[in-house]
């Protein structure tokens, strides 16, 4: 019958708060964020005081920035239009290529790529061949 009485002795049990997921609003991520950027050296200084980590702060900060203005122009492309001609041009057409080599590709899966100079009514003639499939 003793271990009836070692076994009624009951420890002190202690309930661990995991502590869960707090939710912050917009408003007090800005606040939070704001703080941060008062001073150098303030990101873990805040993130103590309001008890988040220094990665989830900077991650804040990073999703709050403003987006940079990229003046640069950004290469890319520009839509072409094909227009019946009208009539005989009366301006001189001036060389095909002065700027860099052309690539024009075509809905059919046909490439065309001009890296040298080439007069206006060749590349027509080329560019129509192209366009009903004669040239592959």
């Amino acid at each position: 019958m003793d271990s009836d009485k070692r076994s009624a002795q009951v420890e002190q049990l202690a309930v661990v708060d995991t502590g869960r997921r707090r939710r912050w609003s917009e408003a007090e991520k800005l606040k939070i964020v704001l703080e941060s950027l008062q001073a150098p050296r303030q990101v873990a200084a805040t993130a103590r005081r309001y008890g988040v980590s220094r990665s989830l702060l900077l991650r804040w900060r990073r999703s709050l920035r403003p987006e940079p203005k990229n003046t640069a122009r950004q290469p890319g492309f520009v839509p072409a239009m094909v227009v019946a001609e009208s009539g005989p041009s009366s301006c001189p057409v001036a060389p095909a290529n002065s700027g860099g080599p052309i690539e024009i590709e075509f809905a059919a899966g046909a490439r065309m790529r001009i890296t040298g100079t080439a007069d206006a009514a060749t590349l027509k003639a080329v560019v129509a061949a192209l366009a009903d499939g004669r040239l592959r």
